[in-house]
């Protein structure tokens, strides 16, 4: 559906020795018979489900408090659209915001990017739409920091150094410099460089500043909103590495919603008035004023190629 990623699919995929088109494939409890890449609606309608709670999702932050009151505006418009009640479930992790809707506990969520082809495949996740700015643009970049005076002035540097992950499925957070890394630096992890996870973004931001993590690797949509709310400074950091743009956090709904509630919690996301709002407030800093449409099979094909050349495989219990 959004072409801007074609011509960084290409580029990623030689210089990483890949396919433009990494494999991908779904968990055998679903079914794609119309090839978009994610589980179909069930056509019975006894595996439906219309609860009378809607249960949301963020993806995972330190302090999911926070988060739960930026979107709480959003969430009075969504119980309003659909009828429904909804309720802000913080989630410590990405593996416990997964289980939880595979497991029927979660129906409408926002999984982060390296997540998401986790959560289609395993959890059932129906990914529609992505923040974008006022002109339509969308994405963040990856950033490798450190603190200044660490002794790490350029990536090369991070050979016999430590370097933090947030958590495995992450892409800004794991994945992509995982790759590019490799691929652009030869530093292998777990033999030039150590390993550590934080569990999030922020997590790993203070962990820098703190000076507790010598060099991590995060999505400056997080950094820079924790620059605009003061709860770090930009002396602080020192930047190493920024990449190409990803697509951000993917919003979506669990695959057995009934038809008829599914298109009425998209409805709420295309139809919110995001103006004098706490998500504005939050969101605009990293240039997201609105929602727009996404296509997963498409929009999604550089998260899954970096997959591939990571060696990634999504196995499901």
């Amino acid at each position: 559906m959004i072409s801007k990623y074609s011509a960084l699919i290409g580029v990623v995929a030689l210089g990483l020795g890949v396919p433009a088109h990494a494999q991908f494939q779904l968990s055998d409890r679903y079914s794609d018979e119309d090839g978009d890449l994610m589980a179909d609606v069930p056509s019975d309608e006894s595996d439906l489900i219309d609860p009378s709670t809607l249960i949301f999702s963020y993806t995972p932050v330190e302090d999911p408090a926070v988060y739960e009151g930026v979107w709480e505006g959003f969430l009075d418009h969504l119980s309003e659209v659909t009828g429904k009640d909804v309720q802000f479930f913080p989630v410590q992790n990405n593996a416990a915001q997964i289980e939880a809707m595979r497991a029927g506990r979660l129906h409408v969520a926002g999984v982060n990017t390296g997540g998401t082809p986790l959560a289609v495949a395993c959890a059932g996740f129906r990914p529609f739409a992505m923040m974008a700015a006022n002109d339509g643009s969308f994405g963040y970049e990856m950033e490798i920091i450190t603190y200044p005076d660490s002794g790490i002035e350029s990536v090369e540097d991070i050979a016999g150094k430590t370097m933090t992950f947030t958590s495995e499925t992450s892409n800004s957070g794991n994945k992509a410099p995982s790759a590019i890394l490799e691929t652009e630096f030869g530093l292998t992890a777990g033999e030039d460089f150590d390993v550590s996870y934080s569990g999030a973004h922020d997590s790993s931001v203070l962990g820098v500043v703190n000076q507790d993590y010598e060099a991590a690797a995060v999505a400056n949509s997080v950094l820079n909103r924790m620059l605009e709310r003061d709860v770090v400074s930009r002396d602080q950091i020192e930047t190493i590495y920024t990449s190409e743009t990803f697509p951000t956090t993917a919003y979506g709904t669990v695959y057995n919603l009934t038809p008829e509630l599914q298109d009425s919690i998209r409805e709420a996301f295309m139809s919110f008035d995001w103006e004098g709002t706490a998500l504005a407030q939050e969101f605009l800093q990293s240039g997201e004023e609105q929602f727009i449409e996404i296509s997963f099979k498409d929009d999604w094909a550089v998260i899954r190629t970096i997959d591939e050349a990571n060696g990634v495989t999504y196995e499901c219990n």
